[in-house]
């Protein structure tokens, strides 16, 4: 047996989360995340970073870097952020509510929630609200380049995707092929509205923020809001209401709410709070069964995937870890979810100013890391991504962009390329 792993390591045939014996999970002190976070603000070169750490009722917060660049106020637990692709999990964990009440099924085939005339295209079979959580509906991920001077996070309007829906080929039958798409959460949230017979952002707020009393969590930041909002060191765009992107992209939020946010995740709110039902998280779909993954790996090489959440490893492995990735306007965000230590942390990072940083450092493999450490776990994977001399960084934006090469510096144009993924 012994011969036969060490022929497997050799030829990179196990997944690394196969590769260690299981140790033992022993926490550490919350306060440790501290310099856990000043590792990754550091080799991120940010212009600000916040991170929220909770397990249990215990939550840890700390601000790193400056609100913006030349403020020399650094951000604390009420400053705002752009969520980015992380409001994806909300999309999805309303699916999931909506189909706990028998509202949708899960092979609901979208085009029973589509507009009149709407015509949903077909390869083989029809797509389900399933496969567009799951990113596994052979959409592209964005319909196409905004026009110049469009904010971020506010293209495309409703009867512009669906219009552009009705045109389409589908780039592969449902179910057999993961491709990050935008669009997609998008036509969910319009799917889920349907389903309910009310406008997403009030059904966002009935059935998830106001239970949580996310009273900060948003797609129509106020003036108050918007003179909080962390600015990186490129321009990111007006501060403005993101509704169009209300499934994919949009949300703003703050430390203190995303704090929210994770004790529902770990179902961590005490007695009588709301708590994420399990499945909600849970592996939907093995990565090894598709045909092809494209756009999840940001964070490390998925081995399963849920409805938003990429899952690192299996449930049984101490190392298993549950995330997901967001970024573009200037930020990198990330959620990791830890299983075995009942440890989940939240980050948002602005970008930096040219130069800073450690090149080609990976925020979320390093966050992982952060995550690991605090059970008292070695690193799961190098932080640092190797590259061929003269290697090509990606540099990319749409309406939720983020570098291929997480940790890279970006510019963030006014509109936004089709070709990037969050």
């Amino acid at each position: 047996m012994r011969a036969l792993m060490a022929l497997l390591l050799m030829f990179g045939i196990l997944p690394i989360y196969a590769q260690r014996a299981a140790p033992a999970i022993s926490l550490h002190d919350l306060k440790e995340a501290q310099a856990l976070g000043d590792h990754l603000y550091r080799n991120t070169g940010s212009t600000g970073l916040v991170l929220v750490v909770v397990r249990g009722d215990e939550v840890y917060f700390h601000g790193y870097g400056e609100t913006a660049v030349g403020s020399h106020l650094v951000p604390q637990s009420d400053s705002v952020v752009r969520l980015c692709s992380l409001t994806k999990t909300f999309t999805a964990d309303l699916l999931a509510k909506l189909a706990a009440d028998h509202t949708v099924r899960l092979d609901d085939h979208l085009q029973r929630f589509a507009p009149r005339d709407a015509v949903v295209p077909e390869r083989e079979k029809p797509i389900t609200l399933q496969e567009l959580a799951m990113h596994t509906a052979g959409l592209t991920r964005e319909i196409g380049t905004a026009p110049h001077g469009t904010p971020h996070f506010t293209y495309p309007s409703y009867a512009t995707r669906w219009e552009w829906l009705s045109k389409q080929r589908l780039l592969s039958t449902p179910g057999t092929v993961a491709l990050y798409s935008n669009t997609g959460y998008d036509l969910l949230a319009d799917a889920l509205a349907d389903a309910a017979h009310h406008p997403y952002a009030a059904l966002l707020a009935s059935r998830t923020l106001t239970p949580l009393n996310m009273e900060q969590t948003t797609l129509f930041p106020d003036a108050t809001q918007c003179a909080h909002l962390l600015l990186g060191a490129n321009d990111q765009g007006p501060c403005t209401s993101t509704e169009n992107t209300m499934g994919s992209s949009g949300l703003y939020s703050t430390p203190n709410d995303m704090a929210r946010w994770l004790k529902y995740l770990l179902g961590a709110g005490g007695a009588g709070a709301p708590a994420q039902a399990d499945d909600a998280h849970g592996i939907y779909l093995l990565a090894s069964k598709l045909v092809r993954v494209s756009g999840l790996d940001h964070a490390g090489a998925p081995t399963g995937i849920g409805l938003a959440w990429m899952h690192l490893g299996g449930n049984d492995d101490p190392f298993h870890i549950i995330e997901k990735t967001g970024g573009g306007a200037g930020f990198l965000t990330y959620i990791a979810i830890h299983p075995a230590s009942h440890t989940a942390l939240f980050l948002a990072s602005t970008d930096g100013l040219p130069g800073a940083g450690t090149r080609g450092f990976n925020l979320f493999k390093g966050a992982n890391n952060a995550l690991l450490a605090l059970a008292g776990l070695p690193p799961l994977q190098e932080e640092i991504e190797q590259r061929p001399a003269g290697a090509h960084m990606v540099r990319t934006a749409h309406h939720g962009s983020k570098q291929h090469a997480a940790g890279v510096k970006r510019k963030h144009a006014a509109s936004h390329a089709p070709a990037a993924s969050k």
